[in-house]
Order: C-alpha cells, then structure tokens, then sequence
C-alpha cells in the first residue's frame, strides 16, 4: 500500500505520466495474493509459499542432498523434507504442492551458543531465513561433543526450547526437530539432556546408522546398523522417559566398505590391529551396492548376529579382499534387500508397524 500512496503524490515522487494508470491494476494482485504469500513468492501458485499446517500421524522424514534427486521421490509417503544442500525453490514448491513440509538444517557451535545473546540472535536469523524462502520449520543437526551438565548442555537445551518457541509463534504449523544418535547413553562423546531436549521440540530424528565401533569390535568390520543394537537404542530412549510418538526412525540408505587385512573362512573381516587407526573403510551408496552383490565374489551373505547382508570381493590387480558389510532396514523385513521396495532415506514414528515402502 506504501507504493501505492507514494504513486498518487507527484509532489513528493514525481513518476511518468503511465504510473497512475497502472497503480490500480497493481492493486488487485495485491489483495489477490493468499495469506502467507509475498509478490516475491517464487512459486506458479502463490498459494504454494503459504506454510503447511497439518500434524501427519506419522512422519517420512527424507534429507534431500543435492541433483535434483527430489524429482524421483515417491511424494506420495513423504511428510517432511529436510533441505541439506543449497536452497531449491523448486524443491519448496513442490514439496508445499504435495501437502509435505520443506524445512532448514541448522547447526551452530555448542561454545557459541553458551552467550544467551548470540544464542537470540542466531535464532532471528533461522527464522528470518525460513520466513524469505517460504520454509516450513528447522532440522537442528548439532553433532558435536558435549559433557554431561556442562555449560553446553543446558545451552544446548536452552536452543532447542527457544527455536522451537520463535518458530511456533512466528510461522503457523512451523516444526523443529532434532537430530540425535542412535542411543541416549553418551554415544559418540554427545551426553545430550534426552529428555529436556525431546520436550522442547516437536520430535527427535533418531540417526540409526554408523552404529558400528571398531575399537570395541576388536577391529572386525560390521553392520551399519545391527538389528539388536538398533532396536537397543530405541529402548533405552523410551527407558529414559521419552514418549515414542517423539522418535521417528532414521533409516541408512548406505553401507560400508571395509578393506580386510584377513578373511577367515566365517567371513569374519579383520581389518587392522588393534587399536584399529590402520583400519580401511568407506561408505558406499545403495545404488554401487546393488550393482556390485551380483558380480561379487561370494554373493549375498546374511549375518544371523546382526541381521544384515554383506558380501566381499577382490579387487583388481591385489591379493587382498575386500568385505563390504550392509544394513539396510525397511520395516525390519528380512527381504529388504530387494532393490524393488526401497526409496531413499526414510523413518516412521516408532509405533507405527506399517510398512511405508513402496515399488
């Protein structure tokens, strides 16, 4: 409206003699834009850039990375989306057409966030960054160090209640979640307070996979995610006091490849001396993995302990082999391994026993 006034006053911008004639018509396209939406909403249907609002009764939570991958999702199963790379319109957009929520992944320094002003501002800026590219909420994905009642610990808290207050209270529907490794029990040096954090947010991203130690495994090379330690995991954060409507499954969509200095005849993979620092391993993609089992020198293996495939294979022009282990869970179907029912990284709320996979 300011533009609008300003046009219809000569005396304090004077303007060619074509801009009265065209401020009427601006004014219709003004008040024709649907709440929540901006002239500069980059979406066909302006209603598009307006915030999702609807709670799904359970969550697929997907990480897009980059490529333009997000055009081959099955949007159909998919709730939130989780921008990991660079700020796509398109992806926005898309995502707000299909009813699914297209949130920030933030991450800040645990040292930073001690000062409660910096804390503040830091805030501001997500939920201002949201609020310009039309975005549904944040993925805090803070994986860093952090002592058991340390001064980053209550900090820590303290930033997941105050993101989560200004995100509710300044995007309608907005939704704040927190990423946390697979278990509550200072996994990976992240004594995190569980609880106190699980409470401010709407859920916790529970990162089910990278579960394997090889120092604690005597350096044998292992599943991504073994099926009991999984499920151990789940328990002990429900153990803890968290309600298991606040944990949505993370799901690997990846393995490991592990270079073995010796492979027994159990296939067990030995890949250095302890303490394991000459240890060789890699990550590999679901896609490399199915084009690999088929042509390797064992074929697909099942390992009882862990419930997971793996299979090895030589590489060209060595003597040594190679063991690429694998665990990737659907449902904790043992035919997951059917390339036929998998989609990307995906989770579902814990209690919820449907199969979300789809051809």
């Amino acid at each position: 409206m300011a533009r609008l006034q300003l046009a219809g006053s000569r005396r304090l911008v004077p303007l060619p003699r074509r801009a009265p004639r065209l401020a009427p018509l601006l004014l219709p396209l003004l008040l024709a834009l649907p709440d929540g939406a901006r002239a500069d909403c980059p979406c066909k249907v302006p209603a598009l850039c307006r915030p999702i609002t609807h709670r799904p009764d359970f969550e697929v939570f997907v990480f897009d990375v980059g490529h333009k991958t997000w055009k081959h999702y099955d949007w159909s199963q998919i709730t939130t989306v989780v921008l990991f790379s660079n700020y796509d319109p398109e992806l926005m957009c898309h995502a707000h057409a299909k009813g699914a929520r297209a949130v920030l992944r933030g991450d800040v320094s645990v040292k930073d966030i001690i000062n409660a002003t910096f804390r503040a501002s830091w805030i501001a800026q997500q939920v201002k960054l949201a609020k310009t590219q039309y975005l549904d909420g944040i993925n805090l994905d803070i994986e860093q160090d952090v002592a058991h009642s340390s001064p980053e610990y209550y900090a820590l808290t303290a930033l997941v209640k105050e993101t989560t207050d200004s995100f509710h209270r300044e995007i309608e529907g907005s939704q704040v979640t927190f990423d946390v490794p697979w278990g509550p029990n200072c996994v990976g040096a992240r004594c995190y307070n569980y609880t106190g954090i699980a409470d401010a947010c709407d859920f916790l991203f529970v990162m089910s996979y990278d579960e394997r130690c090889l120092a604690c495994s005597q350096c044998i090379a292992g599943a991504n995610s073994p099926y009991i330690q999984t499920l151990t995991g789940y328990d002990d954060f429900i153990k803890i006091g968290i309600n298991p409507k606040k944990l949505v499954m993370g799901i690997p969509w990846y393995g490991y490849d592990y270079t073995c200095q010796n492979l027994s005849v159990d296939h067990v993979c030995t890949t250095a001396k302890y303490p394991c620092r000459d240890a060789v391993h890699r990550q590999v993609t679901y896609q490399t993995i199915m084009k690999q089992v088929n042509s390797s020198t064992s074929g697909r293996l099942w390992d009882k302990n862990q419930q997971s495939p793996y299979y090895h294979y030589k590489v060209r022009l060595s003597t040594s082999y190679k063991s690429l282990l694998v665990f990737i869970i659907a449902c904790f179907h043992n035919y997951i391994f059917d390339s036929k029912i998998f989609f990307y990284q995906f989770s579902y709320r814990i209690q919820h026993t449907d199969c979300c996979l789809h051809e």
